[in-house]
């Protein structure tokens, strides 16, 4: 029995194209794989297509008034807006104690049900992004939590705060206190009509003198990507039935390794409803798949990136699969692979200029390659710029 589903999986594995999420059948000894498609039971697009908004802007009246004019004349049907961001911010007035006890809120979403409501009334569905471990607001008053400077603390009870190279402070990612408040802003921010909840800085700092970060929950024994992959397992039985997705370098779609920060594209596929790789063509080293720099081919730079993200979910998917397969069952009878055991590739492109000026042949060259090279995976893209004003040439609508 273990060496036919080994001979399965092998055989299965060496296709480049393993199988796409439509409903599908192949054979292989005598047993029928089925390949199951089922879109997830609630009110998300069956393609997203969003836009990132800051909670700043979320909070400007001129800006909504642009976002609502842009809204009307794009195909762009979802919005990612900051609940908590990298500078540890609470964009409304959130009810988790900490967010109280410390301050955090900055006024800047007067009125968050009017805010959903605002966008609901649209039929655009609402993200909500959490900026989890850089958090130099939640540090300053935790610092018992925080990454603390070996070189610079003399007492460990009254550390002085690790910064990266641009001067921000970080979490413990093993700190179950930081897990849970964040967790917590989760909770209230679904009460409030989120629809989705995006955890983005999921991971260990990546940037700054890494010999000087101490850490008061991490041994520095268990590897990274286990601390993470903890957190994920976490965040899923807290949010046992909310749609969750996750931010990773765009990296993870071809390192094998955690990238020195903890981040395994398939330890976020096993718990996350969607898995958002920042596939920026800018931020690809010079050299990648060739090119001088990559910020001028995002079209190749896309397909690169989406292609090996997908081979690399598919095997994972029949991994999963073969592991729920009950040694007693005969593989005479049919194979179903349920294509919920993981999650989705939903990835965040590129609408900034950084590398290269950034047209509206580039915005939409990347849009293109993702949508070719997903194929019947296809669940679409989330647009980034950090000034949130778009290229609305590159997504208008088919009048």
């Amino acid at each position: 029995m273990i060496v036919l589903i080994t001979g399965i999986f092998f055989a299965v594995f060496n296709l480049k194209n393993i199988f796409t999420n439509q409903t599908a059948s192949l054979i292989i000894n005598n047993a029928e794989i089925k390949i199951k498609d089922d879109v997830i039971a609630s009110k998300t697009p069956k393609i997203v297509k969003a836009v990132y908004v800051t909670g700043w802007s979320a909070g400007n009246k001129p800006y909504l008034n642009y976002l609502s004019d842009f809204l009307n004349l794009t195909e762009i049907n979802s919005v990612v807006i900051d609940i908590k961001d990298s500078s540890g911010d609470v964009f409304y007035n959130s009810d988790v104690d900490e967010v109280k006890k410390y301050k955090l809120y900055n006024y800047s979403i007067k009125d968050i049900d009017a805010l959903i409501k605002f966008f609901h009334d649209k039929n655009i569905y609402v993200i909500g992004r959490i900026s989890v471990f850089e958090d130099p607001m939640f540090s300053k008053n935790r610092k018992d939590l925080a990454v603390y400077d070996t070189k610079e603390t003399n007492n460990v009870s009254n550390p002085i705060l690790w910064e990266d190279k641009n001067g921000l402070s970080w979490m413990d990612p093993s700190s179950k206190e930081v897990w849970d408040y964040n967790i917590a802003l989760a909770k209230d921010a679904i009460s409030h009509g989120f629809d989705e909840i995006n955890f983005d800085y999921i991971r260990f700092p990546s940037d700054g003198d890494f010999s000087t970060m101490g850490f008061p929950f991490w041994d520095k024994k268990q590897k990274k990507s286990e601390v993470i992959k903890s957190f994920f397992a976490y965040l899923r039985r807290q949010l046992p039935n909310e749609i969750l997705s996750a931010d990773l370098f765009g990296l993870t779609t071809i390192s094998t390794g955690d990238l020195g920060v903890g981040q395994i594209l398939e330890d976020a596929l096993e718990y996350f409803d969607y898995v958002s790789p920042m596939i920026y063509p800018s931020h690809y080293a010079t050299g990648f798949i060739g090119f001088k720099n990559p910020a001028e081919y995002p079209y190749q730079v896309a397909q690169y990136s989406i292609e090996s993200a997908y081979y690399r979910r598919n095997i994972f998917l029949l991994q999963k699969t073969i592991e729920s397969i009950k040694f007693n069952n005969s593989l005479s009878s049919d194979i179903e692979i349920d294509d919920t055991l993981v999650g989705k590739i939903r990835p965040w492109l590129q609408d900034f200029n950084l590398g290269a000026t950034y047209t509206e042949d580039m915005v939409k060259s990347e849009i293109s390659a993702i949508e070719k090279f997903s194929k019947d995976d296809y669940v679409g893209f989330m647009l980034w710029n950090p000034r949130n004003y778009y290229t609305k040439e590159a997504i208008l609508k088919n009048l």
